[in-house]
């Protein structure tokens, strides 16, 4: 744990990002002398650069000056930034302690309680909904964290929230050794990120590191259905709470024989109320709802429960997760672009209720698409293989669906989808691959999507 108030000198951040340019700001606001630096040269990059430069703080683009990382007393970095990046290998080889963003600002924003989700799926819905629950119960809540909004920012401007729902990758983990959430949040794991990981397990202990600052007053919040999530940080201090799909014992649940979900042994809204798409949703609905209910006991009297089954009702979703952009000529354009692994895409697929043409490609993240297969077969009427994975997934799935491969032009794939896709069909973006052969983003490319599905009208 590195306690800020005591580092003196130099204060080194690597990553121009959106958590980067927020760190970065930030400690100069309390007073830290600063060093930014990115390797990239891009328009945006070199924008943030001269930004950080007009307000008083060194920064550079297009290069890394290792020997001032190397002099620096504290680095912060970037999730975005791998560990074996050059800044941050010299950093530790020199013995500079090295932390993420969401350590700086928690230290600023010291004494608001939060709510951690982590997890491979669902984290950025749990989430969003977390603090849309809080809000409706009267807080000043806010969403933060990998969710899009750098935590850093929200100590930089405003009025302090109440609660904080903070969104926490296995990469912030890692990098955050001072997290202590009032509520800690384990939506599921599965695979992921292996082109970063040496392997799943290195990439479970990351996810384990939000038990690491436990204590008796800890709540965690877990998924009953899968054993490797239930079970992961069980030694933890602190009251441990359950949400299921199945197991009606547990805090939270679906009940199928009243089709609602239930809370501490009375339901709280039918299924048919929640505006969201497919099962994993009612499970991320089920997440918040005992995250916010555990959060103070107040949150479980009737009216708060009350509010909270009329909140739930009134959720629209995030962008990009399970996103209907548009019903034209029949056809219903479906936007899971944020589905940048093989599991989430699984889960979207699975969620389909009609024959769909499923858009699978992008940048390869290590995991096979076998698993796809038997969803693929039930829901799928065409799948369209493309991007930099267009050989793997073509390889794994070819003779167990029908398959075509897309290429590498976007537009050229969204022609071969209005093409395949008549009335009462779907087509579905849920890549199970990173973005970064065409896109920036994942949220470039949802957008790209959206767009040429509307051009179609």
């Amino acid at each position: 744990m590195i306690d800020l108030a005591l580092v003196r000198g130099e204060i080194a951040v690597i990553g121009l990002g959106r958590s980067g340019i927020a760190a970065a700001r930030l400690l100069a606001r309390e007073g830290g002398r600063v060093y930014a630096s990115d390797a990239g040269s891009s328009a945006p990059v070199a924008q943030a650069a001269a930004e950080l430069r007009a307000a008083g703080i060194a920064a550079e683009c297009g290069a890394h000056d290792l020997a001032r990382i190397a002099a620096a007393s504290l680095v912060v970095a970037s999730p975005g930034v791998p560990p074996e990046a050059p800044p941050l290998l010299t950093a530790r080889a020199a013995g500079v302690p090295v932390v993420g963003e969401l350590e700086v600002a928690l230290r600023s924003l010291r004494g608001v309680p939060y709510i951690a989700v982590t997890g491979t799926n669902g984290k950025s819905t749990v989430t969003a909904l977390a603090a849309h629950l809080l809000q409706a119960l009267g807080h000043r809540a806010v969403a933060a964290g990998n969710i899009g909004l750098a935590l850093s920012d929200v100590a930089l401007h405003g009025e302090r929230p109440e609660w904080i729902a903070l969104e926490c990758s296995s990469f912030q983990l890692h990098d955050t050794p001072g997290l202590a959430p009032a509520v800690g949040v384990l939506t599921n794991l599965s695979p992921d990120h292996l082109d970063r990981y040496g392997s799943v397990e290195a990439y479970y202990a990351d996810k384990a590191l939000l038990f690491r600052n436990a204590t008796p007053a800890s709540r965690w919040v877990v998924n009953a259905d899968e054993p490797r999530s239930r079970d992961l940080g069980l030694t933890a201090d602190g009251t441990r709470w359950a949400f299921s799909r199945r197991d009606r014992h547990a805090s939270a649940h679906y009940d199928a024989a009243m089709d609602a979900l239930v809370l501490f042994r009375e339901p709280l809204v039918p299924r048919a109320a929640l505006p969201l798409l497919g099962w994993h949703n009612v499970e991320n609905m089920l997440a918040a709802l005992l995250a916010v209910m555990v959060a103070d006991d107040a949150h479980q009297s009737p009216a708060a429960r009350s509010t909270l089954a009329e909140a739930a009702r009134t959720f629209r979703g995030l962008p990009h997760r399970l996103e209907l952009v548009g019903d034209i000529a029949g056809v219903r354009w479906i936007n899971d672009s944020k589905a940048t692994n093989v599991m989430s895409a699984r889960v979207a697929i699975e969620a389909m209720t009609q024959p769909t043409v499923v858009l699978l490609g992008g940048r390869h993240k290590g995991e096979p698409y076998t698993s796809l297969v038997a969803p693929l077969q039930h829901h799928a009427k065409l799948v369209i293989a493309y991007g930099e994975a267009e050989a793997l997934i073509a390889g794994d799935l070819e003779g167990h669906v029908p398959l075509v491969r897309g290429g590498s032009s976007f537009d050229d794939i969204m022609q071969r989808a209005r093409a395949a896709a008549g009335p009462g069909d779907a087509v579905l973006l849920a890549p199970a691959c990173s973005s970064f052969d065409m896109f920036t983003n994942y949220e470039a490319r949802g957008e790209a999507f959206r767009r040429l599905a509307r051009q179609a009208s």
